[in-house]
């Protein structure tokens, strides 16, 4: 219910004070020259507070991003660990940018020309930031401001969600031939690091990515049913790894020689500190003496990727088996399995609809 109290002060103006008390929200007052700007304050803020909005408008006047940044990373310290660096990277520099300012004065066209700033600052390599690097700057403080709404209520609308990202580019497919394959598994087996072999072979049956194959650990695997089970992967979500021929001979051989390792690919720090291996310098001059060029490690889960769909696998099984939460990512796999789109059309169409009719 709102109130207005007529005031005379000792000089004899007289103002006027609006008071609204609603139950279960704390007294909002303010005070006016003229009682219709009273009236008028006193209706919005009754509804605002029963809309559930007037804390967030409070809120978001009186906090700053800075505050808010921080808030989110102590928060998500607690509850969140893959990704968390690259998040922190970017926060650091809307810090920079727009720290100073409060929430409320945070709008879609200050952060377009805050992110043009970012755009324009060279990369530490010199070149130019792509359309997707931009994109996860835009995505990482979108999230806090999510958090702000969500969370904390410290905002009525999340203001990233009116600004447009870059067009990025179609994601690269880079897979193995045939030939390239056979002469990369040649290398691999002809390698000193007997863990690359194991590795690479890993990768492309299964499609996992390097880190989750490097920081497995035998008590993730079970040999005898043929499947991994990865407990942190990029996405935050449990995932299970088909293992199959010729992955499930190469890691029986290094159970074998295990001793007492706690991860599948591992070394020893002179101190006999066991730690995932490091099979990058191994693996470039495999792909050097099979005579591969432009391809790296994680081209390997697109191989992965490639040969199933090539191999008529549904894009939904695909994106299954790789770990996507969405068929988005999985869609650059699509040209590849332009045959089983055929063969199913005419299976349905030709065969079952139409059968038989001239």
């Amino acid at each position: 219910m709102a109130y207005i109290e007529k005031r005379t002060g000792k000089n004899g103006k007289v103002s006027y004070r609006a008071l609204v008390r609603v139950k279960g929200h704390p007294m909002q007052c303010a005070t006016f020259k003229k009682k219709g700007a009273a009236d008028e304050w006193a209706d919005r803020v009754e509804i605002a507070i029963k809309d559930g909005k007037h804390l967030a408008t409070v809120e978001s006047k009186r906090r700053t991003l800075k505050e808010l940044i921080d808030r989110y990373l102590k928060d998500a310290t607690t509850t969140k660990s893959r990704g968390l660096r690259e998040v922190e990277q970017h926060l650091t520099v809307w810090k920079e940018l727009l720290g100073d300012y409060a929430l409320i004065a945070v709008k879609p066209d200050l952060i377009r020309k805050k992110w043009d700033e970012i755009a324009a600052r060279e990369t530490p390599k010199g070149g130019k930031k792509t359309p997707a690097t931009l994109n996860r700057y835009l995505a990482s403080l979108s999230v806090v401001f999510s958090y702000a709404y969500k969370n904390l209520e410290w905002i009525e609308v999340n203001p990233i969600e009116k600004i447009k990202k870059y067009q990025e580019p179609r994601g690269r497919v880079r897979y193995l031939s045939d030939d390239e394959r056979e002469r990369l598994i040649t290398e691999t087996k002809a390698s000193k690091n007997p863990l690359l072999y194991p590795a690479v072979i890993t990768a492309i049956t299964t499609g996992a990515r390097r880190n989750e194959i490097l920081k497995l650990r035998w008590e993730d695997i079970n040999l005898s049913e043929g499947r991994a089970f990865l407990e942190h992967t990029k996405n935050g979500e449990r995932r299970t790894l088909p293992i199959v021929e010729p992955a499930l001979s190469a890691l029986r051989e290094l159970a074998a020689k295990r001793g007492d390792g706690k991860y599948v690919f591992y070394a020893r720090r002179e101190t006999g500190e066991e730690h995932p291996a490091n099979i990058m310098k191994s693996w470039y001059k495999a792909l050097d003496n099979a005579g591969i060029k432009d391809f790296r490690f994680h081209d390997l889960r697109h191989t992965c990727a490639s040969y199933l769909a090539m191999r008529k696998c549904s894009l939904a099984e695909i994106a299954d088996i790789l770990g996507h939460k969405t068929l988005q990512m999985t869609k650059r796999y699509s040209h590849l399995s332009d045959a089983h789109k055929q063969s199913v059309v005419e299976r349905v169409m030709s065969q079952e609809i139409f059968g038989g009719e001239i």
